[in-house]
């Protein structure tokens, strides 16, 4: 009983803050949907990213080993999602980035803090400036084709997460009125990304559903495995543990639509690759969650 209450404690301000987006959505009150992401990724999520850096306080071998693991891991899942995509003969432009991104921003920062608090959001943070980075080469590479990699450098979440690091590599501190500054602004980001995932998977519609739970499945499973696997291999700490595996298991990316969109690479099809894995969290999630607290 004790950890049923433990797990809703951690899952339900997760779980309210996107019910509240989904409803609202059904309300047909507008939504700018486009502005509020503009405002997390452009301004918020980076200053939340940059704050949690700096304030981390890692020793320096935990920091590479979780560095380390999620690198293997995303290699891990990287090569066994292709084979999969390749298996199925399914389009790898639409189908694979959806496969490797999880939602490790909207929803994996959320639950790291109200299951870990400070030291599992820092982990968390970390593994999620290394998938970002990631999904703003490798992703946008794989939809679209396109090879030119100085996007990367215009995007606001890779300056917070290079700055960050290098203050926490050299222990540098901002003065701390501006520390404040950046932290209440920073504050704002997991509110608006839960309610923002709660509207955009109002606004998605499913279709193919037999096909689309087969991969989720297997990409729950094959996500669940790696991040275990290399959690227990590399005898990461704990916490560190525990966010690896939680971050690596969440659904899939609300973003992998947005960008499906934007490439016309068949968006409808991970739409309902979102839809089935957001669902499928509601369950698993709390299930992942009783082993890991």
């Amino acid at each position: 009983m004790l950890l049923v209450l433990t797990v809703l404690k951690i899952i339900s301000p997760v779980f309210f803050l996107g019910i509240i987006g989904y409803f609202w959505e059904k309300t047909r009150i507008e939504y700018p949907i486009k502005f509020v992401t503009k405002l997390t990724m452009n301004i918020a999520l980076p200053c939340l990213i940059f704050t949690s850096l700096m304030n981390t306080q890692l020793d320096s071998n935990v920091l590479s080993s979780i560095i380390f693991a999620t690198l293997l891991s995303y290699l891990f899942l990287t090569i066994f999602c292709f084979l999969f995509v390749k298996l199925m003969k399914i389009d790898i432009h639409t189908f694979l980035p959806p496969m490797i991104f999880g939602n490790t921003g909207n929803l994996g920062l959320p639950l790291a803090f109200f299951a870990f608090g400070n030291d599992g959001l820092s982990y968390a943070v970390i593994i999620f400036a290394i998938m970002a980075i990631f999904s703003l080469t490798l992703g946008i590479w794989i939809i679209s084709g396109d090879k030119n990699l100085t996007k990367l450098l215009k995007e606001p979440i890779v300056w917070g997460a290079v700055l960050g690091a290098i203050c926490l590599y050299f222990n540098i501190k901002t003065p701390i009125f501006i520390t404040n500054s950046l932290e209440l602004t920073g504050q704002i980001a997991i509110p608006l990304m839960l309610i923002t995932l709660g509207v955009s998977v109002a606004r998605l519609k499913l279709t193919n559903l037999t096909r689309g739970f087969s991969i989720v499945c297997f990409r729950t499973l094959i996500c669940l495995l790696f991040s275990v696997s290399v959690a227990f291999t590399l005898n990461l700490p704990e916490v560190a543990a525990a966010v690896l595996i939680l971050q690596l298991t969440t659904p899939i990316a609300v973003t992998s639509y947005l960008l499906s969109e934007r490439f016309n690479r068949n968006p409808n099809d991970v739409a309902s690759l979102v839809i089935i894995s957001t669902l499928m969290s509601v369950f698993y999630i709390p299930i992942i969650l009783s082993f890991l607290i």
